[in-house]
């Protein structure tokens, strides 16, 4: 098919621009610090097929995870003007329960009603029930985790499901501040709707269609030139994570790499069979991150959408720790065990392109939810945040210090709107200095941040790397891995890398993340 390039590019910034967009209505809107403070969302856009077309610069592991969620919709309801899907089903096309999808229909003419696409946002909410505030806990099952949430319809023509509304926030820990994000997602997403009304409005259905299949193309024909760089061959690599917070044994990460050509095969099947723990992944997050891996690797200015994933299939045998047959237990699968797929990924990707791929980065999201009762506003709360940490060095540069690495494209919770919002005291937050790799190129530092609780509150971990550390690449040395302390009556005490506790007025809990690993020798 013959497209303008000009109005290619112009379309390709045109639908990025509306994502981008709809993001910053999210970011205005909602009431949680976890969405409006560290951006912790993704908005898109879709055809009519539920091929992704564009993604806001948001959060990677939501990029081959948002497409199963549209197609699940797809799948299960016939679509009218004024409908909203809503959705967190793990093993329908979601990542964890936190993440809530919002998926919309675009109907471009409403008296026919054609479908033209879809817009959908996925944000992740501070708390969703289950056994410990902030949704996220040392589970054995799905259900321990929160409320599930199948394909439903929160709108249907317009009508709220005020039943449904009320019954998810009955389950929930802080239901005023859920309502408040979820209007936010339906008005970031009625802006999507918006926007992309105007542009088939000023460029026809058909024109718009036709450089759609455009972009998906191009996003393809590109990916696949990167493939076709490197060279043809099996690569293998593997890692451990420390363990699923249930059971110490290592939990092990395999991947097998095989170019042919411009095609490319990521094979987990060596992979351990899935755990008690929830370090379990669903295939959507396994094969997020994979995509995010080969897309960061092109290096250019391509639309983050289906046709990156045409080239590349992923192989993750069901029943394994990264594609967990129901009703196993996700919560950290998405957020820990995403991080390990990638940086086994990039270690097999290293052997074909070693001057192409970094050292292992941080490894972890460092995840720290807190809970409990609120006496200054006489109201639960519920506090979530990942933390940065040291990047790993890459074959010209050191490694950034103190960042959001890989999977997770957050920024902090600054401390003046966590202090503001939460009854805690930022006691220490620092760079780690000296927790990177030694090398040509060092790895960078991870961060030291101490929290004071004012009142009692119960405190959940979800951290990793604190066994194993970030590997260096080609003689570089590996970062220090992170750990977790205690200090109550100036005592400090050493705390598991997953555990749950309830924790008194005055304690302090300090997290030290992990360094990046080093690049070659010193």
């Amino acid at each position: 098919m013959n497209y303008d390039p000009i109005l290619l590019e112009v379309f390709k910034n045109r639908f990025a621009s509306i994502a981008e967009e709809m993001g910053m209505v999210l970011r205005r809107t909602a009431y949680s610090p976890n969405i409006k403070e560290r951006l912790d969302f993704s908005c898109a856009i879709f055809d009519s097929k539920g091929r992704m077309i564009a993604q806001a610069a948001h959060i990677p592991v939501h990029l081959g995870a948002m497409p199963i969620s549209v197609a699940s919709a797809i799948q299960e309801f016939d679509f009218a003007p004024g409908d909203v899907v809503i959705l967190n089903d793990p093993f329908r096309g979601g990542s964890h329960l936190p993440d809530i999808t919002i998926i919309s229909p675009v109907f471009t003419q409403e008296d026919k009603e054609e479908l033209f696409g879809f817009v959908a946002s996925r944000a992740h909410h501070a708390d969703v029930g289950g056994m410990a505030p902030g949704s996220m806990p040392l589970a054995r099952e799905l259900f321990q985790e929160g409320v599930i949430i199948p394909p439903l319809k929160l709108i249907e023509q317009g009508q709220m499901n005020q039943s449904l509304l009320r019954l998810l926030l009955a389950n929930v820990r802080t239901p005023e501040e859920r309502a408040g994000d979820l209007r936010a997602q339906l008005a970031a997403n009625h802006k999507g709707v918006e926007r992309i009304k105007e542009v088939t409005g000023r460029y026809g259905q058909s024109a718009v269609n036709h450089y759609m299949t455009g972009l998906l193309e191009y996003a393809e024909r590109m990916t696949r030139n990167l493939i076709a760089e490197l060279p043809d061959g099996e690569y293998r690599f593997q890692d451990f994570m420390d363990g699923d917070g249930l059971e110490t044994e290592p939990v092990k990460i395999a991947v097998t790499i095989s170019i042919d050509g411009n095609e490319a095969l990521a094979d987990f099947s060596d992979s351990m069979p899935q755990v008690r723990g929830s370090v379990n992944t669903v295939y959507a997050v396994t094969a997020s991150a994979v995509y995010y891996v080969f897309r960061a690797l092109i290096g250019l200015d391509i639309p983050a959408n289906s046709g990156c994933m045409v080239p590349i299939q992923v192989i993750a045998p069901e029943g394994t720790v990264v594609n967990a047959r129901p009703p196993a237990a996700v919560a950290g699968g998405n957020v820990e065990t995403s991080q390990r797929i990638v940086d086994v990924l990039l270690g097999a990707l290293a052997q074909a392109s070693p001057e192409q791929v970094p050292a292992a980065s941080q490894g972890t999201m460092n995840n720290l939810m807190i809970g409990g009762w609120d006496p200054r506003h006489q109201r639960p709360f519920t506090y979530y945040e990942t933390i940065g940490g040291g990047m790993g060095a890459g074959p010209q540069t050191p490694g950034a210090d103190a960042i959001q690495c890989h999977m997770t494209n957050t920024l902090n919770t600054p401390v003046e709107a966590l202090e503001y919002a939460y009854p805690f005291r930022v006691r220490r937050y620092e760079v780690r200095r000296g927790s990177g790799g030694a090398g040509r190129q060092p790895g960078g530092n991870g961060i030291r941040r101490e929290i004071e609780l004012l009142y009692d509150a119960q405190v959940t971990l979800l951290t990793e790397r604190r066994r194993f550390a970030p590997y260096g690449l080609l003689g570089g040395a590996p970062g220090q891995p992170g750990q977790n302390l205690l200090i109550r009556d100036n005592q400090e005490t050493e705390l598991p890398g997953k555990t749950t506790l309830s924790l008194r007025a005055g304690d302090i809990l300090r997290i030290e993340t992990p360094g990046g690993g080093g690049y070659r020798s010193p």
